[in-house]
């Protein structure tokens, strides 16, 4: 069973900024994320960013949360990985 996907505003507009092929891939990715969320490792940041996880899509990252209790995923920022974290 699949995770449902939440969309914040800013990764909406992180989203929006980025080439249409890039949005195609972020979005498989994501799907990706959500169908197969129990299989896989999420990798936690740290720091100013803890509590978030993050998802590789080449040289960008998609930053999200999740809540297992109501199997629901957050997409936070999405963004090039030189600037996301900041």
């Amino acid at each position: 069973m699949s995770y449902r996907v939440e969309f914040q505003e800013q990764a909406e507009i992180d989203l929006g900024k980025l080439p249409a092929t890039w949005q195609k891939r972020i979005i498989s990715k994501i799907t990706w994320l959500a169908e197969n969320f129990e299989e896989i490792r999420h990798i936690q940041l740290s720091a100013n960013l803890a509590g978030f996880y993050k998802l590789r899509v080449g040289d960008y990252r998609v930053i999200y949360e999740f809540d297992r209790t109501i199997r629901v995923v957050t997409i936070e920022r999405i963004g090039h990985r030189r600037d996301v974290y900041e």
